[in-house]
């Protein structure tokens, strides 16, 4: 994300959900800020312009719906990236939160995977600078479109939880990830699974990603867990 991180506005009423999506795209990276209330979240918009603003459709204040519409109507957020969270499931509904300018529609309840999923693809076309199509780290390179790994202009074959778990790493070079954060990134924090999966994905990472005396770029800290060295391929 060359080094730029996304910020997030949430604009959610209902607090359990609230610190989950919060706890998750923070856990993701991205700057998270959240907001209770319509109008709070209008001033808070005044002041402030977000990457990204995920909105519930029925709060206190100011209804999500009409926030939107006010936000559409004014020049410096009349394209700013919505996603619009509802318990509304009928087809109806959904015509008109998109109408409105949404430019996607999430119906509670909803995999928190998914969700994360739909705020990276909306990034990437939004703000492309903040979501690159590659990352590069010293001679790896990650081709997010093609789904592709190299080293040093070899092919490295992975499979689709080592991709994920290279992507995420790799978003963050140098930043330490518990086994508990690294699971909720990559898996997702819906999924029960032993946090000693993460040890085996990552030997299965490291095999695939180092030959014969090659740096190792994933770093395991004791008494922590897993980064990716950013200092891997650079000159010492």
């Amino acid at each position: 994300m060359n080094g730029q991180v996304a910020q997030i506005l949430i604009v959610e009423d209902e607090e359990p959900l609230s610190l989950l999506l919060r706890y998750n795209l923070e856990a993701e990276g991205y700057n998270v800020e959240t907001v209770a209330r319509g109008d709070d979240a209008d001033t808070w918009l005044r002041e402030k312009l977000p990457d990204l603003v995920v909105l519930d459709w029925m709060l206190p204040g100011l209804s999500g719906i009409e926030l939107c519409r006010r936000l559409r109507t004014r020049q410096e957020t009349k394209s700013l990236p919505i996603i619009m969270l509802t318990a509304r499931g009928e087809e109806s509904e959904r015509v008109r939160g998109l109408a409105t300018g949404a430019d996607d529609y999430v119906v509670k309840p909803f995999s928190v995977p998914e969700l994360l999923a739909r705020v990276r693809a909306l990034l990437r076309r939004s703000k492309p600078e903040r979501m690159a199509d590659t990352l590069t780290l010293g001679e790896i390179e990650l081709d997010r479109v093609k789904r592709r790994v190299s080293r040093g202009g070899r092919d490295i074959d992975l499979g689709p939880t080592e991709y994920r778990l290279l992507e995420y790493l790799m978003e963050r070079p140098g930043r330490v990830f518990t086994r508990e954060q690294l699971l909720d990134g990559v898996w997702g924090s819906d999924v029960y699974i032993d946090e000693r999966t993460v040890d085996v994905h990552v030997g299965r990472l490291r095999k695939a990603l180092n030959r014969g005396r090659e740096t190792d770029p994933i770093r395991t800290v004791r008494g922590s867990g897993y980064s990716i060295d950013d200092r891997f391929g650079k000159a010492s």
